[in-house]
């Protein structure tokens, strides 16, 4: 195993990144002001103070499980579904788990009826085996956290972080890895993902208390900076970049902060969000100002990222041990996530009571096996009990129609359609 400090820089010397965005002129910084001035009228704005109500129709599209005969090659009667991931153009779908194995589908397999019908509640639930279903998989060395498309790689290429403490990528035409990165001690790294600027760096999260950015095109991932968000060394459960640009790389960790970090100069934190009662599991970006936390003190929570303010908090699923996935669909304003009690849950942004809840039904497969680890009493550790839906993912595509993907604990996926209702005049 390579030495971390030989690779890895200390926080006063820093290597300074490329600035993915400057601004070169004052039309641009104009620009950017009033973009600015835009969002902060938006938000304080008087608040929608009516109740959450649903202004979609859902409906269970497809439902991809595995027969006993299956699983021995590639099915998931024995995977929680950790991460589940659309390709940037939505073509493809990867999901990856406990079972050692990234299964890649195509989008089209897996709503076989879409586009067939005006009305999604005209079409039945299709019923897939997951031998059937996914185009191909690819074995992995260990346990799998996290899964991320490489930018610019035409979906060709699909970044991973497992229990061992590994990064990899992978050549998906090949199916072979090509690349990886093994700097944080052996210990589990729970996120990874891929900046959207040019030069694209990654980052990492780990166990060891650490997030590191580091560079993709060379052997073995050079480090590019590493800094240690917590005093107390805890773990850092999950990174994220801003996906619309600018040099935000944010890091949620189980001292219950986020932690926002300026890629160019990793040093001391351009924002600290203090909010949560508990680890902080997941980080999305609703827009370029608007960032979506989760925690497993049960609740998501909405921030500006410009003032630091919290914007709203949402309640109404059950999460106090496991990870349970968080998806935003930036076209809907909707956000998703799992729950313990085997419940899909959907969020309109605009209020904090859930608009839709769809509970899983047991798996045909058998008993749901143990999850992705939880944290309790200090540590992480495997868990045990009943199902639970693990992971969510949004297809980010139109405006009156949407697509939510569910994992299960039990190793099945469940594929919802939705359509924006018709208000009546």
């Amino acid at each position: 195993m390579k030495n971390l400090s030989s690779h890895c820089s200390p926080l006063q010397n820093q290597r300074q990144l490329p600035n993915p965005r400057t601004p070169g002129s004052r039309q641009e910084e104009e620009k950017e002001r009033k973009e600015q001035d835009d969002v902060e009228n938006h938000l304080h704005e008087v608040e929608d103070d009516s109740e959450a109500r649903c202004e979609w129709d859902f409906n269970l599209a497809t439902v991809v499980s595995s027969s006993s005969s299956s699983s021995s090659i590639g099915g998931a009667a024995s995977d929680t579904l950790g991460v589940i991931e659309f390709d940037p153009c939505d073509r493809l779908l990867a999901t990856g788990g406990i079972s050692r194995k990234i299964r890649i589908y195509r989008t089209a397999s897996l709503l076989p009826h879409e586009g067939l019908s005006s009305s999604y509640e005209q079409v039945a639930t299709a019923a897939l085996d997951h031998a059937n279903a996914w185009d191909f998989y690819i074995c992995t060395p260990a346990k799998l956290s996290s899964l991320r498309w490489k930018p610019g790689s035409g979906g060709g290429v699909l970044g991973s972080a497992d229990y061992d403490g590994v990064v990899m990528e992978y050549d998906l035409e090949r199916r072979l890895p090509v690349f990886e990165r093994d700097e944080h001690g052996g210990r589990r790294v729970w996120s990874m993902d891929y900046s959207p600027s040019d030069p694209v760096v990654g980052a990492s999260g780990s166990d060891d208390g650490t997030m590191q950015v580091w560079d993709p095109r060379c052997e073995g991932g050079e480090c590019l900076g590493v800094v240690q968000p917590s005093a107390g060394r805890s773990p850092v459960c999950c990174v994220e970049f801003n996906p619309f640009g600018g040099c935000l790389v944010a890091a949620g960790c189980a001292d219950r902060r986020v932690y926002g970090y300026d890629v160019r100069r990793m040093g001391d934190p351009v924002l600290v969000l203090d909010g949560h009662q508990r680890s902080v599991t997941y980080i999305r970006f609703l827009d370029r100002h608007t960032m979506v936390t989760a925690g497993i003190d049960g609740c998501l929570k909405t921030w500006h990222t410009a003032d630091h303010r919290l914007i709203r908090t949402y309640t109404g699923h059950v999460n106090a041990r496991r990870f349970v996935g968080l998806s935003v669909w930036r076209g809907g304003g909707l956000l998703s996530c799992g729950s313990e009690d085997n419940q899909v849950v959907v969020y309109d942004k605009r209020w904090g009571s859930p608009v839709w809840v769809k509970r899983f039904e047991p798996s045909s497969a058998g008993a749901p096996a143990p999850g992705r680890a939880e944290y309790s009493g200090g540590e992480y550790c495997e868990p045990t009990g009943a199902g639970f839906v693990s992971s969510v993912c949004w297809r980010q595509m139109g405006e009156d129609q949407c697509t939510l993907v569910a994992g299960g604990s039990d190793g099945v996926l469940q594929v919802f359609s939705g359509s924006r209702r018709r208000i009546s005049q």
